[in-house]
């Protein structure tokens, strides 16, 4: 396309053009268009440069259309049309609207969002899709230039206006381990847990202090010196690994509440009984803020995440906010 062209046309030629050909006269498409007739013979001149053709000369009938003309008015009111749809409000219809999201979402919520997101979806906007990937690299700079649509993270200190925040919840850190591990049963300390090699998703990244703490955490700078034999994006695998060995896997309790993994795994006691919080949060971009349907699959997230809660019979975002005192 080349716009150095179309940076030449002013959209009203083109009005102006469509009554011209329409009325077949300057005075009534003047009239048409409420302007004098001086003002719109002067916008035929303009026109006329802008085509390099006469588009219309006189005759005894009146103006006639030249060649050039009938060929422009073969397209000119779908153009006119368009540009028209354009500019009116977006009328959004859930059922009717096709749309397609990037989603980064860690696994360990996947597991239990996903299937109830796609249920809801299915049933009020069944022409959206969704593709998903796990934790990388610089996923706020893929919100802001467009490559996601909607990011599921632990929350980071603090964010730039810029970024729209929801909180999704809150949940403790937990150190899971196979059903009949030794360390069942025990009140371990962190020398007995380093005594067993580590699993490490990339579900959180230890060594970033984004929890709810009410001093430095135990917890974070001794597991930010364990290295692990087995670290992973794929969590079945890391689980499979997990049930067959006396590994030890830090990680949330979300996702072993769901399904059968409960059942083959447990989690051991935090040593020092120290008290700390993942928070998880929903982030979207400014550039998306007046987009129904970002906004719609915004909420039917939160919608699913308040159904998750009353299931499990957790304090609602409201409740969450008066208690840890955060503002989002």
């Amino acid at each position: 396309m080349d716009i150095r062209t179309l940076g030449r046309l002013d959209l009203n030629l083109l009005v102006a053009l469509e009554a011209l050909i329409e009325e077949q006269s300057v005075s009534k498409a003047a009239d048409r268009l409420f302007i004098t007739q001086s003002a719109m013979s002067k916008t035929l001149g303009r026109l006329r440069e802008v085509f390099d053709d006469q588009l219309f000369v006189r005759t005894a009938n009146g103006m006639s259309p030249t060649p050039r003309t009938e060929q422009i008015a073969e397209h000119l009111p779908q153009v006119l049309q368009a540009v028209q749809c354009m500019v009116q409000p977006y009328e959004f219809n859930p059922m009717t609207t096709e749309a397609h999201f990037r989603v980064a979402i860690p696994i360990h919520i996947c597991i239990w969002a996903l299937p109830r997101l796609m249920l809801k979806l299915n049933a009020q906007a069944p022409r959206f899709s969704l593709s998903t990937e796990g934790q990388q690299d610089n996923q706020l700079e893929m919100l802001a230039s467009g490559k996601l649509d909607v990011l599921i993270q632990v929350a980071q200190d603090d964010y730039s206006s810029e970024y729209d925040v929801v909180t999704m919840g809150v949940a403790p850190p937990m150190l899971l381990a196979r059903a009949g591990h030794p360390l069942e049963g025990t009140q371990p300390s962190w020398e007995d847990i380093k005594r067993y090699p580590q699993i490490r998703t990339r579900i959180a990244d230890i060594n970033d202090k984004h929890f709810f703490k009410s001093k430095e955490s135990k917890f974070i700078s001794e597991e930010s010196t364990i290295q692990p034999v087995l670290e992973t994006d794929h969590l079945f695998p890391a689980m499979e690994v997990l049930c067959n060995t006396d590994y030890i896997m830090p990680s949330t309790p979300i996702f072993i509440e769901e399904g059968d993994l409960s059942k083959e795994i447990i989690s051991l006691p935090i040593p020092e009984n120290e008290e700390l919080m993942f928070r998880f949060v929903l982030v979207t971009h400014e550039r998306t803020r007046n987009s129904p349907t970002h906004l719609f699959l915004k909420q039917l997230f939160t919608e699913v995440v308040e159904e998750w809660r009353q299931h499990n019979d957790m304090p609602t975002l409201k409740e969450m906010r008066e208690i840890r005192g955060f503002d989002y």
